[in-house]
Parts: C-alpha cells; sequence; structure tokens
C-alpha cells in the first residue's frame, strides 16, 4: 500500500501567531509563501543602496501620488505574506496603519536579485500574476537589467520586457532611466 505524503501549509494568521508566541523571532527575515516559510537571503551593501536610491527616485517622481513601501508586508490570499524590496501602492490616507495592503491595493513590486533571481521569476512572478499585481520588475544585479512582466492574463504574466542600462522604464507615466536604477549614471 502506497501512502502519499502531505505537507502541513501555514496561513498568514498562523504565521503572525508564530511570532506573538515567539517561535519566529523579531530579527528574523522570513516571508510566507504559497503556506511555506522561506528564509530571506541576506542583503548586501549594493542591494541595499539600489533598494533606498530607486525609493528615493519613485519618491521625488510620485510624491502624493502613490506610497512607496520597502521591505514591508504584502497580504496575498490566506497562505502568503511576501515582503518585496519595493511596493508601489495606492496612496492611502492612513498609510495601510489599519492593515497591510492587499492585492487591489498593489500597483507595482519590484525586486532587487541576484541570489534569489531563480526564486524571484519561478516563484515570486507567477504568485504575484495570480494576485493580479499588474506590474513586476526584477532588478537583475548580475547582468544589469530590469526584466518587467506584466499585462496578467488568467493569473500569469503575458508581456515581459528587457531593459538596459542607457533605456528608460515607465512606471505610472513617469520614465526612469535604467542607469539611476543601478545608479551608473
Amino acid at each position: 500500500m502506497t501512502m502519499e505524503v502531505l505537507k502541513r501549509l501555514i496561513s498568514v494568521d498562523e504565521y503572525h501567531k508564530m511570532a506573538e508566541i515567539g517561535i519566529l523571532k523579531p530579527d528574523d527575515r522570513l516571508e510566507l509563501i504559497n503556506g511555506e516559510i522561506f528564509e530571506m537571503t541576506p542583503i548586501g551593501s549594493k542591494h541595499a543602496a539600489i533598494v533606498d536610491h530607486l525609493a528615493m527616485k519613485m519618491n521625488q517622481l510620485l510624491s502624493g501620488q502613490v506610497i512607496v513601501r520597502i521591505q514591508n508586508p504584502l497580504r496575498l490570499g490566506v497562505t502568503n505574506e511576501p515582503e518585496p524590496d519595493i511596493s508601489i501602492l495606492t496612496y492611502r490616507s492612513d498609510f495601510y496603519a489599519s492593515a497591510h495592503p492587499v492585492p487591489a491595493d498593489v500597483l507595482a513590486i519590484i525586486e532587487v536579485s541576484n541570489a534569489s533571481i531563480k526564486f524571484d521569476r519561478e516563484v515570486k512572478a507567477p504568485l504575484y500574476a495570480i494576485h493580479g499585481i499588474p506590474e513586476y520588475w526584477i532588478i537583475d544585479l548580475e547582468n544589469n537589467r530590469v526584466e518587467v512582466f506584466s499585462n496578467v492574463k488568467e493569473g500569469t504574466y503575458s508581456k515581459t520586457k528587457l531593459y538596459l542600462p542607457g533605456e528608460e522604464i515607465s512606471l505610472i507615466d513617469k520614465k526612469f532611466a535604467v542607469n539611476d536604477v543601478f545608479i551608473l549614471g
């Protein structure tokens, strides 16, 4: 007789309870993806600089139109609470104090990737598409390029475009130079 081994996935509420009772520590860098807890890769200095610089640029260009969040949770259904490097959210006067943003609040998500690029492409891109996130950027540190996923159709991104230094990317009718993304110019 063959017996199938099943995984026990956890919900966002259970994940929060684990933190409340001390199973998960405040300094743990974790994300809940599809009911599983993943340890996030360490943030290197270049990664941190790009996140900070891009957030500053977006705040300058989109001031008062959106909320730019850095490495904070998004509630994507019952079993997902990722913490993207940058989330571009619909503006709300309470800055989401009452609850973490949900898919309908998200205009775009940006991940800065090096060691995590395969995970960001193969796990996070489908997750964001399934939840209807309109645009997802992967900033590829190894290859100095930006991959932009857009045009969600039936839970997948139907359009992917690569941007290289010297080119510009549009987001919410504003242009961002790829050179600025990589702090090249």
